[in-house]
């Protein structure tokens, strides 16, 4: 029941999203802030599973922007939830924030199983899962990621992936900048 509770729960997400997500505030938030809150929400499924958090947040710890605070929270947690249930006993996630210049770049890289280049373009759409025995075990729906695609298009960014079977992934997410108000 839990599983289809939090399928229901993801597709109402991306059907709000699905339809711009016009009704969401744009407002001054604190991307550290933000950050830290998504990292303390993911630390017991880390401790369940024997990772590592760490983070990074490059002298960003207290930059306001404009942005839609639950929209980045989405993209935070997924791509958090995603490398903590992808990964390995023993293994690390790490969270970093940077300045470009142009923006902010947030990036999750793992330690964990990684993804085939022959599903690398997939992963973001609904229900793809690259291992579907491992996502039932863990819980997941298999719209995490296609959460976190349409969250970065509605706020104005861009991703990027790359990855290597056994060895782990990155996602990098790149928000415009858009100076608070």
């Amino acid at each position: 029941s839990r599983r289809m509770i939090a399928l229901v729960e993801d597709i109402i997400k991306l059907s709000h999203l699905d339809e711009g997500a016009g009704d969401m505030q744009w407002q001054n938030a604190d991307l550290g802030e933000l950050a830290a809150a998504a990292v303390r929400t993911i630390e017991p499924a880390a401790e369940r599973a024997g990772v590592t958090l760490e983070s990074n947040m490059s002298g960003l710890q207290t930059r306001t922007v404009y942005t839609v605070p639950p929209l980045v929270s989405a993209v935070l947690y997924n791509l958090l939830d995603n490398a903590v249930k992808y990964n390995h006993p023993g293994g690390t996630v790490r969270l970093t924030l940077r300045d470009d210049g142009d923006g902010t770049v947030l990036s999750v890289a793992d330690t964990g199983i990684g993804i085939p280049p022959e599903a690398r373009e997939r992963v973001f759409e609904r229900f793809y899962r690259v291992d579907k025995s491992h996502s039932k075990e863990s819980g997941g729906t298999g719209l995490g990621l296609s959460i976190v695609k349409h969250a970065v298009q509605d706020l104005g960014g861009h991703l990027a992936l790359s990855s290597t079977p056994g060895e782990g992934t990155e996602i990098k997410v790149y928000l415009p900048l858009k100076s608070a108000v």
